[in-house]
């Protein structure tokens, strides 16, 4: 996991959990990195201290993400996550218009997720749709022969 400090196009600060530095830049590209203030998908990595390595037993002492709290915040995601594909109805990539339609009435209320590009996300957030990305699903096994 890497912490970034965050910050929106409306100067908001923020911290991001990503699984790495690609997770970070995949994601971001994708439009699905946002303020939690304000929604706003121009998002930018601030300049952060790297942390320093020290000894040994500073380095065990004190662990940059504890374990179990990782642990927990994946499962939390997993839930969210296996909640959101068991009780919304999948769109695909008629995810924006289908948002969109609900927002403005034209179609029944109910949760809904799917696939939509950066500026179709962009353009909901704009309207005042309520989007928010959907957690990762958990790594692909590959076969390792």
């Amino acid at each position: 996991m890497i912490k970034y400090a965050l910050r929106c196009d409306r100067t908001h600060e923020f911290e991001g959990w990503f699984g790495s530095s690609a997770d970070y830049d995949d994601q971001a590209a994708r439009g699905l990195v946002e303020c939690p203030v304000c929604g706003s998908t121009g998002v930018s990595k601030q300049i952060m201290a790297p942390a320093i390595a020290g000894t040994k037993a500073q380095r065990s002492a004190e662990p940059a993400v504890d374990p179990k709290m990782r642990e927990m915040m994946m499962t939390a995601m997993g839930e969210v996550r296996r909640h959101v594909e068991e009780n919304f109805d999948y769109v695909g990539d008629a995810f924006a218009k289908e948002a969109r339609a609900i927002h403005e009435g034209a179609s029944e209320e109910r949760g809904i997720y799917g696939e939509a590009s950066p500026a179709e996300v962009k353009a909901l957030v704009e309207d005042g749709v309520k989007v928010a990305p959907l957690p990762p699903g958990p790594p692909k096994k590959t076969d390792v022969n």
